[in-house]
């Protein structure tokens, strides 16, 4: 069940990095078929990111949602942090590739590498779309019945994030 891995996930993140400030909307998720541990690595390693790059958001809101695809079930997490230019893009699930200082931001640069094995691994994929100072979205198409078995499509848009200070790649 996605959405209790989501609820597992948000629970130990928050209490673990102290990010209680976050408004955090999690969908009515479909289940998925695939191994649990590596399904909730994904969520880990994609919340975690969300959690880290809104922390000096003034509102900082995630939302967690999934829309059905034509062969399976597209799940994502959108955040209104940091986010990206998109020309960095193809950079992002590359071992080691980090867009923002390392200084200002935690991390090894391996978490999103590991997130698109897993799920190359159960026969989807996995991809990003986002805009500098306005926040980020990371796609998981996982195969199977499109939506699973329950649960009511993604969560409503998010409010853009305030203007903050440029980050270089």
């Amino acid at each position: 069940d996605m959405r209790e891995l989501a609820d597992s996930v948000v629970a130990e993140l928050t209490d673990r990095r102290g990010n209680d400030n976050a408004e955090i909307v999690i969908a009515d998720l479909p289940s998925t078929v695939g191994d649990r541990a590596q399904l909730r690595q994904v969520l880990v390693n994609l919340i975690g990111n969300a959690l880290k790059f809104t922390r000096k958001s003034s509102r900082p809101r995630i939302e967690i949602g999934w829309q059905p695809a034509e062969e399976g079930t597209v799940f994502h997490v959108r955040d209104n942090g940091v986010g990206f230019n998109m020309k960095y893009a193809p950079k992002l699930f590359q071992v080691f590739q980090r867009l923002h200082n390392p200084e200002q931001y935690e991390g090894t640069g391996v978490g999103l590498a590991i997130v698109q094995r897993i799920v190359q691994r159960h026969g989807g994929r996995v991809w990003a779309e986002g805009e500098s100072n306005v926040g980020a979205t990371f796609y998981v198409r996982l195969p199977g019945v499109p939506g699973g078995e329950s649960g009511t499509p993604a969560a409503p848009a998010l409010e853009t994030a305030a203007p903050g200070p440029e980050v270089a790649p």
